[in-house]
């Protein structure tokens, strides 16, 4: 079990709210998951259980990885050359798409571990988002405890994917959080860049900008500066295995608020989407989300 410190004991406190939730809470890890199929399908699959969740089914941690894709924000889509910046992408092999959540351009691939809280609603106090960000915030902060290092939160300047919930240390940026709310469930996402040079993926984000925004005005898009980027190895020494480290910690957090009772009741209701169902969502969303040419 990951140890407690003191300086964390307001981040576990964070989830004593949903106290009955988290002992509930079942672990989907799909990190080994890294077929080359269509870049949103983790999101799709997202869709469908956020909905399965809303309809009574369990709360989830879902943690999965993605080969090589480019997903794009719905605000960057409609800047004056997305289209020609998503060809280039493509030419250097990146599966790229478009998002319903929140949230700017960001790579993803094997070094980057997303974390998704999949969580019904609870009443009021579920309508505020920032209560959302503040519950991610708290699982990755517990989860790097044991490095030693403070994990910062807002806003880091030249950051691509920017938001009030930029996680950082030392003043760079190794994560960032988004959401998508249902009628009866949300989700809140992150993505955390464990290991690779977060300077590389900041020039690709910063490059694909470069060719979309051409003719845009300031402040429609994220202004990217590459070196406000990092990686967990970077940050903190993790290794190689940084995705493997991270997310077998992630685990552990999850694992620590767990009960026997809980589990085995979740468990009980879990019904995951058919691989039909999420290609069905995954064409729905791509072309819900797509931009209607002129």
């Amino acid at each position: 079990m990951v140890p407690v410190l003191p300086e964390e004991k307001e981040a576990v406190r964070m989830f004593e709210d949903i106290t009955e939730i988290a002992g509930q809470m079942l672990i989907l890890d799909r990190t080994a998951h890294l077929e080359d199929v269509d870049a949103l399908y983790p999101f799709a699959m997202d869709e469908l259980l956020c909905r399965r969740t809303g309809e009574g089914g369990p709360p989830l941690c879902h943690i999965w990885r993605h080969p090589r894709s480019f997903i794009i924000g719905l605000r960057d889509s409609r800047l004056p050359g997305a289209q020609q910046a998503r060809a280039w992408l493509e030419s250097l092999g990146y599966r790229t798409a478009i998002r319903n959540s929140g949230g700017a351009a960001v790579p993803l691939d094997p070094d980057v571990v997303n974390v998704s809280l999949i969580l019904p609603k609870r009443g009021a106090g579920d309508l505020h988002f920032h209560r959302d960000f503040e519950r991610m915030y708290a699982l990755i902060r517990q989860a790097l405890a044991a490095t030693g290092q403070t994990v910062d939160k807002g806003e880091v300047a030249g950051a691509y994917c920017p938001g009030d919930y930029d996680l950082s240390i030392g003043g760079r940026k190794f994560c960032g959080i988004a959401q998508r709310r249902q009628a009866h469930a949300y989700v809140i996402q992150a993505f955390v860049i464990a290991g690779g040079s977060g300077r590389e993926r900041g020039q690709l984000v910063k490059s694909f900008y470069d060719l979309a925004a051409a003719g845009a005005k300031d402040g429609d898009y994220p202004s990217v500066e590459p070196g406000t980027m990092a990686s967990l190895d970077e940050l903190t020494g993790m290794g190689p295995g940084a995705a493997d480290t991270f997310a077998a910690s992630v685990k552990e957090v999850v694992r620590s608020l767990q009960t026997a009772a809980g589990v085995a009741e979740a468990a009980s209701r879990l019904h995951l989407p058919s691989e039909e169902e999420i290609r069905e969502m995954t064409d729905k969303l791509t072309h819900r989300y797509t931009p209607r040419t002129p």
